[in-house]
């Protein structure tokens, strides 16, 4: 049986049909529906956890007790997950364990556009990279039984294009794979420096032995060209772009294994061209492979480290005419924006009228930096909205008009640690949670806050002001961001107060389906003055149309903010 699926989907179904029994991941586009699609399947437990890490180490849990199991994260995700990762390869396995980690050039959604292929190579770790949803789902099988034969995680690295594109793939049955039974054996689990010395050569026979394998690994294939002048070397999704453009006229050899690259097979393959390419997205990672082994190839001469690939940019680097298509229509942009009625409008909009400098985080609450509230001063990753400001204020910055940002799925992750440093080491810090009731720019997924797992069963629900008492928090305030005066009182009061607090703007994300919206905000054109104070806050419900302020009934949630900043009363509506 054949279905249509996207790359994420295939790896979900790859993970089922090799007898995956555990998936731990933190929701991260373009990874985050590879543990969605995975949780409907019954026989694989499946969880939110609470930041990668975390997701990482289950993982290990997981295989140490002999079962396949599998963590799931973007790019920058790894980040977070970097510190078992690397000590997770001097362990190696007991059950068969897979990471996947989704890559984004281009930035489509992420705050920087980083090559995970480094980390596979400073971990010392296999890595293989799927070009397509079949190959998806072959790879994730394929990765098991290679974690297993070489007693080693195997990462598995996709991208944007490769996470969120479709095409048909082959359907099979669920392979009962038995447990390995867990036997005490410190020398190889128990990471300490004495026995860590011991497993790092290892590690290094380890890679030599898979670098064997991948010389002859129907993973990695050479395609024959017609031309005998251009060979090209490539992998993932650039190796559609290459077939899209040239056909069966270049030679190509597709790495399916991009760590460790077979040496022997590139010089062979290299050996039958008068010229090589190397076509990768982002790093030059295997162009630089390639010259460290004395292949003469072109790479980054023609192609930037910039963003995606396409198949115009590659039939340019070669000098050749891309195909033309239909002219295409122009289309207004369509810049990220809050949504109309999201609570977060509120609060930005108060945090932007007194002038406060805002640490900001990741999530939806980051658009709170585009215009016009222009509400956010600075973002890094998560969590260094509540480690930066203790550092900012510990560095002379005014505690009074300074203000961190943080998500509440956020704050779980990563920004609880930063809150109790604030107390420990004394910085008159107020940092603002922004608590939606979901993790909500990665599609509604649950979180420790919420009170439901993955599956939306119900689930321990964290108290988030109990929980900031408990991490030395005094004062802990909760505002309706939706009530702009009180919210306005409260965060001027707070920041004029000489010690650490925590202010919870609390009201459910207006998409969520549980959530009733009030009827549409009606403008009484009799009373507006066209003074466009309305439009300050940035609802894209509020537009004007024939010189006048007009409210679009289908956008429109009634939240009643912009009747509260209108002068004339001229905003009617229930509320």
């Amino acid at each position: 049986m054949k279905k249509l699926m996207l790359g994420n989907e295939a790896i979900a179904r790859g993970l089922y049909e090799a007898g995956c029994e555990v998936v731990s991941a933190y929701p991260g586009t373009p990874s985050t529906e590879i543990t969605e699609y995975a949780a409907k399947y019954d026989e694989i437990y499946c969880e939110w956890a609470t930041n990668e890490k975390v997701a990482m180490e289950a993982v290990f849990g997981a295989s140490l007790a002999g079962k396949r199991a599998a963590c799931a994260m973007k790019h920058v995700g790894l980040n977070v997950a970097a510190d078992p990762l690397f000590t997770f390869s001097y362990v190696g396995v007991n059950g068969g364990a897979v990471i996947c980690v989704a890559d984004d050039p281009a930035m489509h959604s992420s705050q920087n556009e980083q090559d995970s292929r480094h980390y596979a190579i400073a971990a010392k770790l296999p890595m293989l990279e799927p070009s397509d949803s079949r190959e998806a789902k072959e790879f994730t099988k394929a990765a098991f039984e290679l974690s297993e034969r070489f007693d080693t995680p195997v990462m598995i690295r996709t991208c944007t294009r490769i996470a969120h594109a479709q095409c048909t793939v082959e359907l099979e049955d669920r392979k009962a794979v038995d447990p390995v039974p867990y036997v005490k054996n410190p020398e190889k689990f128990l990471m300490s420096p004495a026995f860590a010395a011991k497993r790092h050569p290892i590690i290094e026979k380890r890679m030599e032995d898979f670098a064997q394998y991948a010389a002859a690994s129907p993973l990695n294939r050479i395609e024959n060209g017609k031309d005998s002048r251009l060979g090209i070397i490539t992998s993932g999704t650039c190796y559609e772009y290459v077939k899209e453009v040239f056909g069966d006229d270049a030679g190509i050899l597709k790495l399916g294994i991009i760590n460790p690259i077979p040496a022997n097979l590139v010089k062979v393959f290299a050996e039958r061209y008068d010229r090589v390419v190397v076509v990768e997205e982002l790093d030059p990672v295997i162009e630089t492979f390639c010259k460290s082994i004395g292949v003469d190839v072109e790479g980054k001469n023609l192609f930037p480290v910039l963003y995606e690939f396409n198949q115009t940019m590659v039939a340019k680097a070669f000098g050749i005419e891309p195909e033309k298509h239909p002219e295409k229509k122009t289309v207004p942009a369509r810049p990220p924006i809050m949504c109309a009625g999201c609570p977060h409008r509120g609060l930005f909009y108060v945090l932007s009228k007194n002038k406060i400098t805002v640490l900001g985080d990741i999530g939806c609450y980051t658009l709170g930096g585009a215009v016009p509230l222009n509400a956010i001063d600075s973002v890094l990753c998560m969590g260094a909205s509540v480690s930066g400001i203790h550092g900012f204020l510990k560095a002379g910055g005014d505690p009074t008009k300074t203000a961190a940002v943080i998500g509440d799925s956020t704050f779980m992750h990563s920004g609880m640690t930063g809150l109790a440093n604030i107390a420990y080491n004394g910085s008159n810090a107020t940092v603002i949670i922004v608590d939606n009731s979901t993790t909500g720019m990665t599609g509604h997924q649950h979180n420790p806050t919420t009170g439901y797992n993955i599956k939306g069963e119900p689930a321990a629900k964290i108290d988030l002001e109990a929980l900031c008492h408990a991490l030395g928090i005094n004062r802990v305030k909760v505002v309706d961001p939706y009530d702009l005066k009180e919210t306005e009182r409260i965060v001027l009061e707070e920041l004029s107060i000489n010690e650490p607090s925590v202010i919870i703007s609390r009201r459910p994300c207006v998409l969520l389906k549980s959530v009733k919206h009030n009827p549409p905000i009606q403008v009484n054109l009799d009373k507006c003055k066209f003074c466009k104070s309305c439009m300050r806050i940035g609802c894209p419900a509020i537009y004007v149309e024939n010189g006048e302020i007009t409210i679009h009934s289908t956008l429109c949630t009634g939240c009643g903010i912009c009747r509260q900043m209108c002068a004339f009363d001229a905003l009617g509506g229930d509320v």
